[in-house]
């Protein structure tokens, strides 16, 4: 496996483990629907967070959460449509980031909340 997606793999298991530490029920992870995938499905309360997980070496190329672009955001409002029909959910949506990146030896976890709105 490349090392790229080693990382992402990781830094997914991380940013599981922060949201459960924080009080989220993991419903799904890494679900698909057509060309999408949603990396995290959680919930807290009455709100559905649809977590896209953005892991990095370094910052030399930019923050993590700037690799989030508009095709992604499509996708992924495509897919959770699905997903809230398809379980018959009725919950608040709401997308976040979950931005991931070494820092030394550690990693730093930067939940950003509402990071973008679907129109």
């Amino acid at each position: 496996m490349a090392e790229h997606n080693e990382l992402g793999k990781i830094g997914e298991q991380m940013a599981v483990d922060y949201l459960q530490k924080d009080g989220y029920t993991i419903l799904d992870t890494n679900w698909t629907y057509l060309k999408a995938e949603i990396d995290i499905i959680a919930q807290k309360e009455n709100t559905l967070a649809i977590v896209e997980v953005k892991t990095r070496s370094s910052l030399d190329f930019g923050l993590p959460q700037d690799f989030v672009k508009p095709k992604k955001i499509q996708l992924l409002v495509k897919a959770v449509d699905e997903y809230v029909i398809s379980k018959n959910l009725d919950l608040d949506v709401r997308f976040d980031i979950i931005a991931i990146h070494k820092e030394g030896k550690s990693f730093v976890i930067e939940h950003l909340i509402d990071a973008f709105y679907h129109f």
